[in-house]
């Protein structure tokens, strides 16, 4: 994730945004396990960057809605590779990942 000048915490949230192109903190939050307090200045250096906007929700204006803008969806194209050099870093085999990811979702009540 360096050469794509995320962390962690950022490029999961840019996952959830390339899939959904915009959602609502409160949605992220949800979505990714987080609080408000680990968003909220995550989400400032992701705008400050160009990847994501800020906007209130005009049907809701206590809601921030955040859109994935061009430039972030640009990244999407660079963190293609990002999952398969993850795997290469884990000694599971193929089986082995099925059954962790299992278990988390299992263990995440999903």
């Amino acid at each position: 994730m360096d050469e794509l000048g995320l962390t962690y915490t950022q490029y999961i949230t840019m996952m959830v945004l390339w899939e959904k192109g915009e959602a609502t903190v409160k949605e992220l939050g949800e979505q990714l396990y987080l609080d408000s307090g680990t968003l909220t200045p995550l989400l400032k250096k992701l705008e400050a960057r160009g990847c994501i906007i800020r906007t209130r929700s005009k049907t809701d204006e206590r809601n921030l809605m955040i859109t994935v803008t061009p430039e972030g969806m640009a990244l999407r194209e660079q963190a293609v590779s990002v999952p398969a050099k993850m795997a290469r870093c884990s000694r599971l085999d193929e089986n082995e990942a099925g059954e962790l990811y299992r278990l988390l979702h299992k263990l995440l009540g999903k």
